[in-house]
């Protein structure tokens, strides 16, 4: 009798749940939330204005029987999203999320690119969070999930409209630079925009791609085979 072929979780699926658990275990809480989302949820309450290029139909899927909506671009959404309920229970700062999902920019597909893809990101807010937060939790990141190699990290000036600063975040391994993600201090407005005071507390944010990791990680060259149901991805 031949031997049943078994089902195995998918690599994106590992790397998700392998990154999730050590942010879990630096601290982080995990959260979730809807990928279908409202202009306020997505744009205007991070502090990205009415005529930024991110609204563009060239990088957004708006929907045309739902005016007002879109498929989440981010998923710092949730960010929003969390900080609203927190205020509405009556609760503070500080606090420290997680949040892994799927996302969706309307851009061409190649190597390294997908309509959809996963993303990971984190919020940290409270009284005395710093830079030196922001670079501590990346770096314990980064050497954790990269374990038996020498990672380094450092931070690039950039802007992004729901940060100030911000930062492009590079990961060194072993003579390479590697531009990974985008990262920052909560920008005060995205802070007031859901209750918080911004002039008491301050925090981080940064988001990361899952495809990318899991590229980096397993050797995989090309994100497409990701979303092909190719089974022959199970040798990664």
């Amino acid at each position: 009798m031949q031997d049943e072929q078994k089902g195995k979780l998918h690599p994106l699926t590992l790397i998700m749940n392998e990154a999730v658990s050590i942010f879990k275990d630096l601290g982080f809480t995990v959260e979730v939330g809807p990928e279908l989302e409202d202009e306020w949820h997505n744009f205007d309450a991070l502090n990205v204005p009415k005529d930024h290029p991110a609204r563009d139909m060239q990088d957004t899927f708006f929907l045309k029987d739902k005016e007002g909506f879109v498929l989440r671009t981010h998923t710092s959404n949730i960010q929003i999203r969390y900080m609203e309920e927190l205020v509405k229970s009556g609760d503070k700062p500080p606090f420290a999320i997680v949040v892994p999902g799927k996302v969706f920019r309307n851009e061409s597909t190649d190597a390294t690119h997908e309509m959809q893809f996963h993303q990971i990101e984190c919020l940290m807010i409270g009284e005395d969070i710093s830079v030196a937060n922001l670079k501590g939790v990346l770096f314990e990141f980064f050497k954790r999930f990269f374990e038996g190699e020498e990672v380094e990290i450092r931070l690039r000036p950039s802007f992004f409209p729901f940060v100030e600063p911000g930062f492009e975040i590079d990961l060194r391994r072993g003579e390479k630079w590697i531009e990974l993600l985008g990262a920052g201090m909560v920008h005060p407005n995205v802070l007031s925009n859901c209750g918080i005071d911004g002039a008491q507390y301050q925090g981080f944010a940064f988001g990361m791609g899952l495809d990318r990791l899991m590229m980096m990680k397993l050797g995989i060259t090309d994100t497409r085979y990701s979303y092909q149901g190719d089974l022959r991805l199970n040798q990664f």
